[in-house]
């Protein structure tokens, strides 16, 4: 069984793309999706994207749609890896990478800094503030860095690590959905 999603904007605006229906996976809505990227965009063209916890790709996507330089997705499901190899190779060839990994282990190698982070880790993981801080940690926020969190609306807003600031906020029914900056190096 397989799901789609739709491009809300860009060169693919309209694009139905479909990934495998198992696991769980629960793209981020399209009212979501297009206030976060109103939100970013003037930092989207030309950006180093991190798709972590990728799922569907849908954010991803959208930010290689938008004019994203190049994307990351990293995502442990091997059906999911594979569809979105195959759907990154005929859309962006050349501009993504898909590892399949499990998220946090993954932050745990060689990191290379990137200018926008999705993080939409499984609600029920429990995982988003050890995502975090291994992010800021690890070295893959480049300065100035913007990070997309998405947990249960019911949580409020996030625990944020120091040099991290909340720059916006927004509620679309059970989910709440954040952009972050880094404001300063951490421990600096």
């Amino acid at each position: 069984m397989a799901d789609t999603l739709r491009i809300i904007g860009g060169e693919w605006r309209g694009r139905r793309i479909r990934f495998p229906g198992k696991g769980g996976i629960r793209p981020t809505p399209d009212r979501v999706r297009e206030t976060l990227f109103n939100w970013l965009m003037g930092q989207v063209p030309g950006s180093r994207c991190l798709d972590l916890f990728a799922g569907s790709g849908a954010l991803g996507l959208e930010a290689l749609s938008r004019g994203a330089a190049h994307a990351t997705f990293v995502e442990c499901d091997r059906e999911n890896a594979a569809r979105l190899r195959e759907t990154t190779k005929m859309l962006a060839p050349g501009r993504a990478t898909v590892v399949e990994a499990d998220a946090l282990a993954w932050l745990d190698g060689r990191a290379s800094a990137y200018d926008i982070v999705f993080l939409d880790p499984p609600y029920a993981a429990g995982i988003l503030a050890q995502a975090m801080r291994r992010l800021d940690a690890g070295g893959f926020l480049a300065p100035g860095a913007q990070v997309y969190l998405e947990m249960p609306a019911s949580a409020g807003p996030p625990g944020l690590p120091p040099g991290w600031q909340l720059h916006r906020t927004g509620r679309a029914g059970a989910v709440g959905y954040h952009l972050a900056r880094r404001v300063k190096e951490s421990g600096k």
